[in-house]
């Protein structure tokens, strides 16, 4: 055999970009390597979706998707059709914040995180850590280093990289979390607002009200913004779901009284309800004793049920008009696009019925309801 250093072989550009091209190639699961490569691209406006299971994924509207969250099992075909489509696909990341208090574990994390996603050809991570921390807790300042040393990694590790962070739709210590907001703006990409479950603490009186509604939703932008977080960091996230809520009482104005269900510190919850997809709303609205329903207050639809054994509910939701509502003001405020928990809660059979409901939920991103 030929030392490394003779022959033709040894010299050639070919051979050297062949090499190349192998070792580049190896574990792809694309038909096209090319596919493999992290997406450097980036669009005017972001909608990320979190993808859960199935193979929804090849029913979305990929025209406006720019980020695909795997909360779900890693599928490879997904990778190779959202690069296609020039989209990002994104880890989960979430860990106990008592564990990466210590710079150490925090380092470990990180770096299995980045090699995870490289190993599967992936273009970032969203952290999705809701856990509650107190203002000026070891775990306050953890999560916050968290943030900054996660993005310093991926940045250098997987160039063109993304992380974004998720948080509650108000910086008011919503659910006891209490972060570092403007350092954790600053240091990633962006924030993705969860704009929903926003009954989680009731404060008021126990009633069952809108899981997203308009004038809570906006009052919580413009406290970000007050903070000195700037609108382009801001990506406003809408519920593809619904709460339903059984009544202890309903009466005549729609009020529905709810079990007391206390949820850190308030005495109050939406879990005194159960979450409920669209794909379902929809099936069950028209035979509901009420039909849609809109209160003009909190600007989203709700109805009225009763359910097999006699128990009235109440379940209120967002739709193509409410969610076009919050589109309108992504654009007016120049936040930085829209998202939704999550896209396979819609349905995505081929019946004409379905297609256009669905249909009608992706337009209303770009604020264009029914």
């Amino acid at each position: 055999m030929a030392e490394l250093g003779s022959g033709y072989w040894a010299l050639s550009p070919l051979f050297i970009m062949l090499i190349c091209v192998s070792l580049c190639s190896a574990g792809c699961p694309c038909t096209d390597p090319s596919l493999c490569e992290p997406i450097n691209s980036t669009r005017d406006s972001e909608v990320l979706v979190f993808y859960t299971r199935g193979e929804n994924w090849k029913f979305y509207d990929w025209s406006q998707v720019t980020t695909i969250a795997l909360f779900g099992k890693y599928d490879p075909q997904l990778l190779c059709f959202a690069h296609l489509k020039g989209a990002r696909l994104v880890l989960k990341g979430d860990v106990p914040l008592q564990d990466i208090v210590d710079p150490n574990n925090r380092t470990s994390w990180i770096a299995q995180k980045v090699e995870l996603a490289k190993s599967q050809f992936m273009d970032g991570i969203n952290l999705d850590i809701e856990q509650s921390v107190l203002k000026g807790s070891p775990e306050y300042y953890g999560l916050t280093a968290l943030v900054q040393e996660t993005t310093e990694a991926f940045h250098r590790e997987i160039p063109g990289s993304q992380v974004t962070f998720d948080v509650a739709w108000c910086p008011d210590c919503v659910d006891g979390r209490c972060y570092n907001y403007t350092g954790i703006a600053e240091s990633c990409d962006f924030i993705f607002v969860m704009s929903y479950d926003e009954q989680s603490q009731i404060w008021t009186e126990c009633e069952a009200g809108a899981n997203s509604p308009l004038n809570k939703t906006i009052s919580g932008y413009e406290k970000f913004i007050q903070l000195g977080i700037e609108p382009k960091k801001l990506v406003m996230g809408v519920p593809w779901y619904g709460y339903d809520y059984p009544c202890l009482e309903l009466f005549q104005d729609n009020k529905c009284t709810i079990k007391e269900v206390p949820f850190r510190g308030a005495p109050c919850s939406d879990a005194a309800g159960r979450q409920i997809p669209y794909s379902k709303i929809m099936k069950q609205v028209n035979s509901s004793l009420t039909g849609r329903l809109w209160d003009d207050v909190q600007k989203s639809p709700f109805y009225n049920y009763k359910d097999a054994k006699g128990q009235l509910h109440q379940v209120w939701y967002d739709d193509p008009v409410s969610i076009s509502l919050k589109s309108a003001y992504v654009k007016i405020h120049g936040l930085r696009g829209i998202g939704m928990w999550n896209g396979d809660l819609l349905d995505y059979s081929r019946n004409p019925i379905a297609e256009t409901q669905t249909k009608s939920m992706w337009n209303a991103l770009k604020g264009q309801g029914n």
